[in-house]
Order: structure tokens, then sequence, then C-alpha cells
């Protein structure tokens, strides 16, 4: 199998967001995540590679499922940089401020990922890790007038 050790996604879909750790029907408490969409010749290119690609189910007759990869925002061992960008400026987010991701309306965001290749029982995968993700969020009127002012 090869191994691509980091993968890069531009204008980046993100979808099912946890950058809290909240619990949920399908996350454990603790685990901060988010899935990004993926195009199909990505997609192929990175299963062939062995990421852990999912498929979302088309909820419209005629439409295709489409490709996604979840991405693990761990602190552990080597935190990621998380930059939110607004009118204001770039602003790094840490372990307790990354969680407000959860509830932005997110304009643009780029990412880096890197690999995790695991095994446990027998069984062997790759699994990402945030590296580092630049999000541009979107400001409604009263938001950009009274960035301005001083705290």
């Amino acid at each position: 199998m090869s191994e691509a050790k980091t993968f890069m996604i531009e204008n980046a879909q993100l979808v099912f967001r946890n950058f809290s750790g909240k619990e949920t029907q399908y996350n454990r408490a603790g685990d901060r995540n988010f899935a990004v969409l993926l195009d199909d010749d990505s997609a192929q290119r990175m299963l062939a590679d062995g990421w852990n690609v999912k498929f979302l189910k088309s909820r419209e007759d005629g439409d295709e499922d489409r490709p996604y990869i979840s991405v693990s925002v761990g602190y552990k061992t080597k935190p990621p940089r998380v930059v939110m960008i607004s009118s204001t400026g770039r602003t790094v987010l840490d372990e307790d401020a990354v969680e407000h991701l959860d509830w932005v309306e997110i304009e643009k965001a780029d990412l880096i990922a890197r690999a995790y290749t695991w095994a446990v029982n027998g069984k062997t995968g790759i699994k990402a890790y945030l590296q580092s993700l630049y999000i541009t969020i979107q400001e409604d009127e009263l938001e950009r007038k009274y960035s301005q002012l001083d705290d």
C-alpha cells in the first residue's frame, strides 16, 4: 500500500463539525473532529492509498453518494494550527477556543491533514489528523460595523 503522508484541500467543504468534542449519537465525548467532502478523483486516490474514505448517502434520487473523510482534531501529541480569519485579522484558536468553529458561518476553509497509520487486532488503516486549518468566517453587517471598536 502506498501511503500519502499529508493531504491538502483548498476551498474545503466541512461537514459534521464537532470541534468541541461533544458527545453525540455518533461521537464519543472528547473526540474533536469534522469531515471534509472530497471530489471523486481525490477520493479514489485516497482509497487506493489506504485512507478511510466514506460515502455520504445522497438525499435525491439520481444523485451520487458524496465521498468524505473524517479528520480528527487532536491536542495530545502534536496540536494543530487553527486560524480564524475575519475582517479584523487573524486569530489563532487554541484547544479551548477551537469549539467556536462549530457555530461560525464558513466563507472559505483551507486545510492540511496528516496521516496516522494504525494497526489493531490484525487490521490496519490510515487516520487523518488535522495539521493546519485556516477558516475565513462570514460576518454579518453588525459584526463588520462593530469590529473596529476597542474591547
